[in-house]
């Protein structure tokens, strides 16, 4: 029998589907009307685009008349602008196609202070209007939709253009809707209702990352909307959805700056290229272009492609050296970063290292004629306007180079044997005319020389006669005189065999990450290079795996943006325990009263009984809090040997397939990646091996070293081989990143004996099979 409070239910649950339906009806009209647009501003391409041919067509190919270049650059604009407008309505025909699924999420029941009459407004990804400018769904980064996030029911502050307003408000109703038709409603007291957030929790994971706008907590509300700090600094659980939260920010402050902002103006460092390809889609789901989207390595490796970079592989495999973990911490430091700038400004009275200027293959001006140049200039130059002055004697010298050169015997042969098409191209008209012909051999003369010189001005205009590698050299072997080694535990002899490491990499072409950073710093200072000035928003994803020399050096280049900064101290897989002062070491680079610390404890990613299981690991870890969503133990299988563990791991494959569960395999290194590969190929069982951070995430089983497992997750994690000696005591945070990539299941795999790491969790958190 049905009670009055379910008819009530199913009236509202009615009324609330036909609102829907009439919102659908709208978006429908609106999405014909644009395709109109769209229909006409592809015809208008298509009619100036042959406007275009015939005016080429036209012309007589020697000369182009004013008429002519003035129609052109009419008809340009007009493409641009056609272009321009097709290219936004195509943009917002998606957005529309979305909306026609999804209109809305929220509904909120408010009256404004002051005002007699109560309001009702719908939240969506993007707002939407009728014929008369009624507001049927408001943006959700809109100042009103505030108070959808940070409010409870009752008096409501949010923060708009006019500044601060309040509002009463009398209803918080949050929908599930799929494909047109409410599945289900909840009206909530709270910010987010759990009951929304279970709902969501729940889903099955994909290869690409989905937005999460409907379920955005109050603490990540913060984070979208802070317009005000310097340095937005957030620590985050795993979990904790602080990724989603910083591509909502670049999304809202797109929204928030629209017409002074766009996304080329805002860059993100993330983990590594598979995740870039992971998170590609959330921001042309909320209607925004992606902004510039790179990993710090890219970044500083585009500048020297003659030289290969250490890869992430390479440095993982290396940091397991302990002589090169001494001196990996020093040349990583801020500290270090001092050394260096205090170094380039002994440049400026010696020391610099030049190339030789050569032409056919001859001494043009030698490296050390440019020294004497380069120190010619007095103390009050510095060494950005030292390398300007020096700039400009070099290219005097090469114009007068050119009128000595002139008169060389193989500049008059070149004339003698030039052909008619060759003479041709050199005049500059068809017709030119000359009083003799000592002045068109004069003439010519200057054009093959001039021509001839150009690589050599090249050179001069492009600082190729700096010797970067032989600067970067001496101040590496400058440095035990500079700086006290002994303070970072570092030997000279084991200073010695780290120069010699820089060496034998240069001999062959390569540089290690280590080395990258401060040799590209060095040669900015050297050429005076202030970064780029019109970048406005820097974002930094799994922060902690930042060394504070790169951040410092990231700063120096984008001198003038805003930073958010985002990780979890406790996932360092490169830096480890100097994670922990990283905090400390950034806060120095602002100002106290423009920085702001943001902590997400609560882990909405895993179950509970994952999450407790994968905070027990840490001995020394930041707080997380685990939302309460239930499911399994974690597992662990222990064998005896390496063929029985292998089974042990199909078999549990096979339980993960029969709940629909995507597994991910996660090895410690590369090698061990591989190796299970192999194996489980010659058992038949299929799965994707990703090897390169350039790969994209597959459907179905996948394997992968840890290292490139950053910022991922999956519906159920294997962690293989996890046996006594195969972590250090200082690895916890990297068993602990690899664990909590698992959304419902985990599985942890173990040949004779445990990990000491894992022997400490606390029994009553696991099963043994």
């Amino acid at each position: 029998m049905t009670n009055n409070s379910e008819l009530e239910h199913l009236d509202e649950k009615k009324i609330e589907q036909d609102h829907l339906d009439e919102v659908i009806g709208i978006v429908k009209q609106t999405e014909q009307k644009l395709q109109e647009h769209i229909d006409i501003a592809q015809e208008d391409l298509e009619v100036i685009n042959d406007a275009f041919d015939d005016i080429h067509v036209g012309m007589d190919g020697d000369s182009i008349s004013f008429d002519a270049a003035l129609s052109i650059h009419q008809q340009q604009q007009m493409l641009d602008e056609r272009n321009n407008s097709w290219q936004q309505n195509r943009q917002r025909m998606d957005v529309l196609k979305r909306l026609e699924k999804t209109p809305y999420f929220a509904r909120l029941d408010f009256q404004e202070k002051g005002e007699t009459k109560r309001e009702t407004i719908y939240i969506g990804m993007s707002s939407l209007t009728d014929g008369n400018d009624h507001f049927l769904i408001y943006d959700w980064r809109a100042p009103i939709s505030s108070i959808y996030y940070d409010g409870n029911l009752g008096e409501v502050h949010y923060q708009s253009p006019d500044g601060d307003q309040e509002v009463d408000l009398f209803l918080k109703r949050q929908f599930l809707i799929e494909n047109g038709k409410i599945t289900s409603y909840f009206d909530t007291q709270e910010t987010i209702g759990d009951q929304m957030l279970l709902e969501v929790l729940d889903e099955k994971s994909s290869t690409h990352m989905k937005g999460i706008v409907k379920t955005i907590q109050k603490e990540q509300n913060k984070i979208i909307r802070n317009t005000k700090s310097k340095l937005l600094f957030v620590q985050g659980a795993a979990g904790s959805g602080k990724t989603s939260a910083i591509l909502q920010r670049i999304a809202y402050l797109l929204y928030r700056y629209r017409g002074n902002l766009t996304s080329s103006q805002v860059v993100m460092f993330s983990p590594n290229m598979l995740f870039n390809d992971y998170i590609k889609d959330v921001l042309p789901e909320m209607g925004e272009q992606n902004m510039v989207q790179m990993t710090f390595i890219q970044y500083v490796a585009r500048r020297l492609p003659h030289l290969q970079v250490e890869t992430l592989a390479e440095k993982f495999e290396h940091d397991d050296n302990q002589k090169r973990k001494q001196f990996s911490k020093f040349v990583s430091d801020n500290e270090f970063f001092k050394v260096l700038t205090n170094y380039s400004e002994l440049l400026n009275q010696s020391g610099m290292s030049f190339r030789n200027l050569k032409f056919q293959g001859k001494v043009f001006i030698s490296k050390e004629k440019i020294a004497e140049i380069y120190y010619s200039f007095g103390p009050q130059y510095n060494l950005g306007n030292r390398l300007d002055a020096t700039v400009e004697r070099l290219t005097k010298m090469l114009h007068r180079k050119i009128g000595s050169e002139m008169r060389s015997k193989w500049v008059a042969e070149r004339v003698e044997n030039l052909s008619q098409e060759e003479l041709q191209a050199m005049y500059r008209t068809s017709d030119q005319e000359f009083k003799n012909g000592d002045q068109e051999q004069k003439f010519l003369a200057r054009q093959i020389v001039t021509k001839m010189m150009q690589k050599v001005y090249n050179q001069i205009v492009h600082f190729r006669f700096i010797n970067v590698s032989a600067n970067y050299l001496h101040f590496l072997q400058a440095v035990p005189k500079i700086a006290d080694l002994k303070v970072f535990d570092v030997t000279e002899e084991q200073w010695d065999d780290y120069v010699q490491e820089f060496i034998d990499g240069m001999n062959n072409k390569r540089i290690s990450i280590n080395n990258i950073t401060p040799y590209l710093y060095l040669y900015d200072l050297v050429t005076g290079k202030h970064g780029e000035l019109d970048m406005k928003f820097v974002f930094i994803d799994e922060i902690q795996d930042y060394t504070p020399f790169q951040l410092a050096y990231l700063k120096y280049n984008f001198p003038r943006a805003r930073y958010t900064m985002l990780g979890d101290l406790n996932q360092s897989i490169f830096t480890k325990k100097n994670s922990q002062t990283l905090l400390s070491e950034v806060q120095k680079m602002f100002n106290a009263d423009e920085t702001k610390v943001v902590q997400l404890t609560h882990s909405y990613r895993s179950t509970k009984q994952i999450t407790d299981y994968t905070k027990s690991i840490l001995t020394n870890g930041q707080t997380i809090e685990p939302f309460n969503r239930n499911g399994d133990l974690p597992n662990v299988l222990m064998a005896d040997n390496k063929s029985t563990s292998i089974k042990q791991v199909i078999s549990q494959l096979q339980k993960n397939d029969q709940k629909n569960y995507t597994s991910a395999i996660i090895t410690k290194t590369l090698e061990e990646a591989e190796a299970l590969q192999k194996d489980l190929l010659q058992e038949n069982v299929k799965a994707t091996l990703i090897k390169s951070e350039n790969q994209r995430l597959a459907a179905g089983t996948i394997v992968l070293p840890s290292y490139l497992a950053k910022g991922l997750e999956f519906d159920a994690v294997i962690v293989w081989d996890a046996s006594k000696g195969k972590f250090d005591e200082d690895e916890q945070q990297l068993i602990y990143t690899i664990t909590s990539r698992a959304m419902h299941r985990l599985t942890v795999t173990a040949i004779g004996e445990l990990s000491h790491l894992l022997q400490r969790v606390p029994e009553k958190y696991y099963t043994v099979e």
